[in-house]
This record gives C-alpha cells, structure tokens and sequence, in this order.
C-alpha cells in the first residue's frame, strides 16, 4: 500500500471526502494486484476509532475486484452483535465477517525468549512469551489491512498497531503474558507512554514473526465531544514510524493534564457499549492518576450487566474481586485458577486501587451484594443519576447545587487524565 499521512486543518477534523480521498490514494499503488484482503476491525467498544467508518470505505472501493473478508480482532471481549455491526459497519454484509477466538483459533508462530521479556520489564517478569495469532491470517490474502485507533491503553501505554494483531487477534498465551507483565511492571509508569516493555515485546514478535504476512495499519486518532467522532489524524503504512507519528498525535489529542487532584471523578459509561466491568474499568485505569489519595471514583454504568467477557475470566472476578494489586501477586503463585488465566488476574491488578481511593458503581443490572462481592461500593443507578446527570454535566470541572467539586468524564475510553506530578 501507498503510505498516506493525513492531519486535520487546526482545530478541526478530516472530512469524509479527504478521508476517502486518502483511502483511495492509499490503494493506488496495489489495487490491481490484490484478489483477497483481509480488514482487522475492532469491536464496538471502539466505536468511537472511526474504524467502521474507513472500513465501510475500503470494502466498497474493493469489493468490485476482490474477495473482502473482516476480522473482528475482539481479542478476549465478546463478539459483535448484528445490531452493534449494522451500527458501526453500516451495509457491509453481515456474512464478510469472521469471529476471532483467541482461545481455539490461534496459531504459534514464534516465541519472544525470556532473557529478552526479562530485560525490556527491569526483571519483573522473567519468563518466555509464545506469539500466537489468528489461523485466518494465514488463509492466503494478498493484503491485511490493520484498522484501530491510537489512544492511551492500561496495558502496552498506546494501543493499537501490533497489539491489534498479538492481542485483538491473538491467542490466549500473549494476552494473558502480555496482561501480566504489564500488570507488574505497572499500568500507571506505561499509560500514554510509547516503548512500553510491553509494546517492546509486541516490536520484537512483530520485527521476527510478521516479516512474511502482508500486513498493513491504517491507524486513526480521534476525540468525541458530545459523542461526535473527530478524525483528527489518519496514518496509513507498514513500517512503525506511521504508528510512531499517530502516537505523537494522539498524546496531544487523548491526554489530559490536571493542575491538581481531583477528590470526586465521575465517569459515564455509555450503556451500548459498556456491558461489563473487564470494559467498564476503564474509568478506572484512564482517571486513576487524575485522583486524590482518599478520593472517590463514581462509575455511571447502566448498561454493566456482568464482570468478565468470557465466562471463566467473570468466574475469577466473582471468585477473587478487585482485592488489591500485592493480594492478586501473591495468589497467582499459589492459586492454580489465576495461573492459568494471568489476563484475568492482570484485570484484577489493574482495577485495585490498593485502598488509596473508593470506587463506586452505579448499576442497574447487577446487584449490590454482586458488585460490593469484587470489592466495589454500590450505589443504585437511578438514585446516582438524580445527583450526577451526565446529560447535565460538561466534561471537566462541574460545581454540585450543594458546592462539591467533581470532574466529569463522559468517555473514559478515549483517553487519560493525569494529575500533571503523577506524569
């Protein structure tokens, strides 16, 4: 593919007509020559990437002379409902979609060693990582198109790029490896941050394993004042310095500084696309460094209907709870269920907070007995709403009829916040 770079003018945001503009431009070099393409596309919790936007574009451009197959890269999240694909994907047939399953449908193609895992995390974790990916990367495309969004992440610092092939389409070994090792070293000393240990480990799978698959990013980043999507940059190309200025870009974009902790954050999580605590603690991971000792985090969650995606990482979260980050280490040593599953014992790290704030959430579907079971405080959805209406807050600073101060955060998916010393 032709390498494309593309910024929105200052202060605005890409036009549907320069992003396809960009998009054709991108297959000019290529077109002719392709019989089957694969597209890598996120799953609804990435509704706000723009990535079934371009999707929906390059299918159209492409599927006149070639076969087009889509991949959900879902890695351990579920898979996308009819109504959620029609929503994100528009016409694209429903029939063009494969499901990635990262605990059945994987491939080993590869093994990071552990002197090298050992030295990237300071020796926090010192074991081999085995790279798997999904079977359907090597069903003979011509192309593999990458398509995702370049935000701040709890688990490598930036996503997207590589980690959308080894986690969104990868197997159950470098997830639940990759979780951890990044759980140990830390989720607040990688968030926002590039070259991770955690991304330097996905760098070397990628510089050693992917050499011989045809793999190309188109990687967006983009904000959502009022739920609207911005595309503020798209960068299309193979080689790392695209997903290096898209990182640049999106710290810029998805990052904010507080000049001082925050004592009460209230975080919104839309109920279409939040149905769980592995997704929904995002407010947890994005706003952590943004709140006080001894503060509060309130979690609007009214479509949180369960904890885990998968039905044994929700049995884990029920069985253990958000129990504190140095609790969960000790047990993965002792306890052969969180041995088995690190991805769900990294969640339970990274959704602690080590008694140095409460987190509150405000349910509808799931009980106060089941979500003060993990470790949470409860409040009742309806009765948190009369007090903290997101659709009356704005982002940011909000001034409570009574005087408390909060910070509202209405998609804690699209970015970070972060006491500016905590940085």
């Amino acid at each position: 593919m032709k390498g494309q770079v593309l910024y929105a003018e200052s202060g605005g945001a890409i036009s549907d007509e320069q992003l396809r503009l960009a998009l054709e431009d991108s297959l000019s070099d290529c077109k002719d020559r392709l019989k089957k393409v694969l597209l890598l596309v996120p799953d609804y919790t990435r509704y706000h990437s723009d990535a079934g936007k371009i999707a929906n574009m390059y299918y159209h451009m492409l599927e006149g002379s070639c076969r087009v197959d889509l991949l959900e890269a879902v890695g351990t999240h579920f898979a996308i409902s009819d109504e959620q694909l029609a929503h994100m994907y528009g016409d694209i047939p429903k029939e063009r979609f494969l499901v990635h399953n990262w605990r059945t449908g994987v491939v080993k193609i590869g093994q990071v060693p552990k002197e090298f895992v050992s030295e990237v995390s300071e020796g926090v974790y010192n074991e081999a990582i085995d790279v798997e990916v999904s079977k359907y990367l090597y069903d003979g495309y011509d192309l593999i198109l990458s398509i995702g969004q370049v935000v701040p992440h709890e688990v490598v610092g930036m996503a997207n790029h590589s980690k959308n092939i080894f986690v969104g389409c990868g197997g159950s070994s470098m997830i639940s490896s990759s979780h951890i090792l990044g759980a140990f070293y830390g989720t607040e000393k990688m968030m926002g941050r590039d070259h991770s240990p955690v991304r330097k480990v996905f760098d070397y799978a990628a510089e050693h394993f992917l050499k011989d698959l045809p793999i190309c990013y188109a990687l967006t980043v983009t904000t959502a004042p009022e739920g609207v999507i911005q595309l503020h940059g798209l960068f299309i190309g193979a080689e790392r310095s695209y997903f290096d200025k898209a990182v640049a870009l999106a710290q810029q974009k998805n990052m904010t500084f507080l000049d001082a902790p925050v004592k009460k954050v209230v975080a919104y999580l839309d109920g279409s696309e939040f149905k769980t605590t592995w997704v929904g603690n995002k407010s947890v991971y994005r706003t952590r460094m943004a709140i006080a000792d001894g503060g509060e985090l309130v979690v609007l969650a009214p479509g949180v209907e369960t904890f885990g995606e998968d039905p044994d990482n929700d049995v884990l979260i029920r069985r253990y709870g958000y129990c504190g980050s140095q609790k969960v280490i000790d047990m993965c040593k002792t306890h052969d269920d969180l041995k088995a599953n690190l991805s769900a014992a990294a969640h339970l790290i990274q959704g602690s907070t080590d008694g140095r704030f409460t987190i509150t959430y405000c349910t509808k579907l799931v009980s106060k007995e089941e979500i003060e079971s993990v470790c949470f405080n409860y409040m009742p959805y309806d009765e948190a709403v009369k007090r903290y209406d997101p659709k009356a807050l704005k982002p940011g600073y909000n001034t409570m009829p009574d005087g408390e101060e909060i910070y509202f955060v209405p998609n804690p998916a699209l970015g970070l916040w972060a006491y500016k010393n905590n940085f």
